[in-house]
C-alpha cells in the first residue's frame, strides 16, 4: 500500500524536496534509465555537463532530476501555455454572487449567531479537532530582507515579528478554550508550510524563540513542492551546470505538500476535523478564529472563505462569487466595468460583487481526505520571468534583461470550482479588524510595514475604547495607537455590538476589562494585565 501511495506521489509530482543526497554517483544502469526517460521527453539537454561534474554534483543533479517526471512536466507546461478550448468556451460566462444561504457577514449578523459560532468553535478546539495551516513560503525580498517573511518586524513597539504575533494568537485561543471548558492541555497543532529557500531559516527562527511559547510537538514545519523553470521554447532550464532551475509551485501546492510531508497523516492521528489556512503576510489575521470555525462547521461545508467588502468598483482585487454555477475566484482584470460597477438589487448602496478574496480559508478534514481524487485536475498558471540560467551551448551563466522563461504555479483557490455550492460558504469580515497585507517596501504607503503597524495600533485603540478605556496622545494622529498583545486579548469580535454579546464573547474586551476605567497614554503596549 505504501509503495502504491509513493508511486502516486511521484507520478503527480507530489514530492517536496531533495532528501540528503549521498556523495555517491548513480550506477551506469540508473543513469541510463533516467537519461532515456528525459530523452523520450526531449529534455535530455539537462545532462549536457554531467560528465564534467564532481561526484557530489552528479549525485545532486541525479536526485533532483529523478524527483521529476519529464513527461508530466511537458504535459502541464503545454496545458498552461495552451489551455484546451472546451465546448463551453463559446458560451457566455455567467457571474452571480454566492447564494444567501452560503454567506454570512460579521457586519450585520445577529448577536446570538456570532455567540453560537464562537461557543461551538471553542468546543471543537477543546475536543482537539482544530488545526491551523500557515502558508509561509515567501521571502521578504520586496521588504528588503532575505529572511522568511514571517520573521519580519513591522516596527511595532514590542518589536514582535509576524510569526510571533500569530503564534501568540494560537496560544490565546488555546487559553480561551481551556477557560470555557475547565480542561487543561488544550492544543491547536500549527503546520507551517515553507519553501526551499525559507525552510531552514524558519526552523532556526522557531528554535531560537522557543516556538513562541507553543509546544514544539504541536508545531510542524514542512516544505511545499517545486517545479522546474521552463524556457520560452519549452525546455527545462539549468541554474548552473549541476543544478536545475526550480521555483516553488505556488500556494496551490499546499494540497500536494499536505500529502508528501505526511501532514494529513498527522492530522488524522490527532483526530482533526476542522482546518484554518491563511497567508503569513496578514498581520491582522485571526488565527484559529472560533467564530469562523463554528460558522463553517454549522453549515457542514467542505470549504469556507473569509472576505472583506470591496472598497469601490475599481479596487483591483479578486472576487469570491459563483461562476457558471460553481464557487470561484475571478480576478479584477477578468471583469468588465459594467459588472464591476453593478449594484446589489436588495442593497442599492452596495456593489453586487463585493466579496474581496483575502486568502483565508476553512477546510473540513473529510475534504482533505479526498485530495488524491482531484489534485491532478488543478490547473497550472504561467508566470513569465527573467530567470538566470546556463547557456547550454556556451556553458556560461546568463542573466537575462527580459523574460526568458516561465515559472509554473498553482493557486490555492483553484480547487473551489470542484465543489458544489452547497459545500462552499463565505463569511464577510471587517477589513479594519482582519485584513492588512504586507506586500511592499517601507515608504510606499500601501500595504507596507507602516500601514501594517498602524493598522494594529489603530485596532488596539478601538479595543481599549470599546471596553470603556480612554486613549490620549500628544503625538501626531498617525502615530497614535495601542498595541494589544495577543497574550492579553484575542478579541473575536471588536465592533461596537451589544453589551451582552461583548460580555459573552470577549469578557468585556476579552482580557481588557481591567482597562475600562483607565486612561492610556499612546503610543503604548498592553503586554499583560496590570
Amino acid at each position: 500500500m505504501a509503495a502504491t501511495f509513493n508511486n502516486l506521489l511521484d507520478k503527480l509530482h507530489l514530492t517536496t524536496k531533495e532528501e540528503s543526497v549521498s556523495a555517491t554517483e548513480p550506477t551506469k544502469e540508473e543513469l541510463k534509465e533516467l537519461k532515456d526517460k528525459y530523452s523520450q521527453a526531449e529534455q535530455d539537454h539537462v545532462f549536457t555537463f554531467y560528465d564534467d561534474l564532481s561526484t557530489s554534483e552528479k549525485a545532486g543533479l541525479f536526485e533532483r532530476l529523478k524527483s521529476f517526471d519529464p513527461k508530466y512536466i511537458n504535459e502541464i507546461t503545454e496545458k498552461a501555455l495552451r489551455p484546451a478550448q472546451g465546448s463551453d468556451e463559446s458560451q457566455e460566462t455567467n457571474l452571480e454572487p454566492l447564494p444567501e444561504a452560503a454567506t454570512a457577514s460579521i457586519l450585520d449578523s445577529k448577536d446570538e449567531d456570532i455567540q453560537s459560532w464562537y461557543t461551538s468553535g471553542l468546543e471543537y478546539v477543546n475536543k482537539g479537532q482544530v488545526a491551523v495551516v500557515l502558508m509561509a513560503g515567501g521571502q521578504g525580498t520586496r521588504l528588503g530582507s532575505s529572511d522568511p517573511k514571517g520573521c519580519f518586524n513591522i516596527g511595532l513597539p514590542s518589536q514582535k515579528s509576524l510569526f510571533q504575533i500569530q503564534a501568540e494568537r494560537i496560544w490565546k485561543v488555546q487559553q480561551l478554550a481551556e477557560k470555557q471548558s475547565g480542561k487543561k492541555d488544550v492544543f491547536i497543532p500549527w503546520y507551517v508550510m515553507t519553501s526551499g529557500p525559507t525552510r531552514r531559516a524558519t526552523e532556526q527562527y522557531f528554535e531560537e524563540h522557543n516556538y513562541f511559547g507553543l509546544q514544539k510537538d504541536n508545531v510542524s514545519i514542512f516544505e511545499q513542492g517545486v517545479l522546474p523553470c521552463i524556457s520560452n521554447d519549452g525546455k527545462i532550464l539549468l541554474e548552473s551546470k549541476s543544478k536545475v532551475a526550480v521555483a516553488p509551485d505556488g500556494n496551490g501546492g499546499i494540497y500536494q505538500a499536505l500529502l508528501a510531508s505526511n501532514v494529513r497523516t498527522d492530522m488524522r492521528k490527532r483526530g482533526i476535523q476542522h482546518i484554518h489556512a491563511y497567508c503569513v503576510d496578514n498581520c491582522l489575521v485571526k488565527v484559529a478564529d472560533p467564530v469562523f470555525i463554528g460558522f463553517a462547521a454549522s453549515k457542514d461545508i467542505d470549504i469556507a472563505t473569509k472576505v472583506v467588502r470591496k472598497r469601490n468598483a475599481k479596487e483591483p482585487v479578486g472576487l469570491i462569487l459563483q461562476k457558471n454555477g460553481k464557487p470561484d475566484v475571478v480576478e479584477y482584470s477578468e471583469i468588465d466595468d459594467a459588472t464591476a460597477e453593478a449594484k446589489d438589487s436588495k442593497q442599492p448602496d452596495l456593489l453586487k460583487f463585493r466579496a474581496a478574496n483575502i486568502v483565508n480559508h476553512y477546510y473540513s478534514f473529510r475534504f482533505l481526505e479526498t485530495i488524491e481524487d482531484w489534485v491532478h485536475k488543478l490547473p497550472h498558471h504561467v508566470a513569465r520571468k527573467k530567470i538566470p540560467c546556463v547557456d547550454i551551448e556556451k556553458g556560461e551563466t546568463v542573466k537575462p534583461d527580459k523574460p526568458n522563461g516561465i515559472k509554473l504555479e498553482q493557486f490555492v483557490f483553484d480547487v473551489f470550482p470542484l465543489l458544489s455550492l452547497d459545500k462552499f460558504a463565505c463569511m464577510e469580515v471587517e477589513r479594519e479588524e482582519e485584513f492588512s497585507p504586507l506586500k511592499n517596501a517601507k515608504g510606499t504607503g500601501v500595504d507596507d510595514p507602516d500601514t501594517s503597524k498602524q493598522d494594529i495600533l489603530s485596532q488596539g485603540r478601538r479595543w481599549v475604547q470599546n471596553v470603556g478605556g480612554i486613549v490620549e496622545s500628544e503625538v501626531a494622529p498617525e502615530e497614535t495607537g495601542v498595541e494589544v498583545s495577543p497574550l492579553v486579548s484575542y478579541v473575536c469580535h471588536a465592533s461596537p455590538i451589544s453589551c451582552s454579546t461583548l460580555a459573552n464573547i470577549s469578557k468585556g474586551g476579552e482580557g481588557l476589562e481591567f482597562l475600562s476605567t483607565r486612561t492610556i497614554k499612546a503610543p503604548a503596549v498592553i503586554e499583560k494585565e496590570d
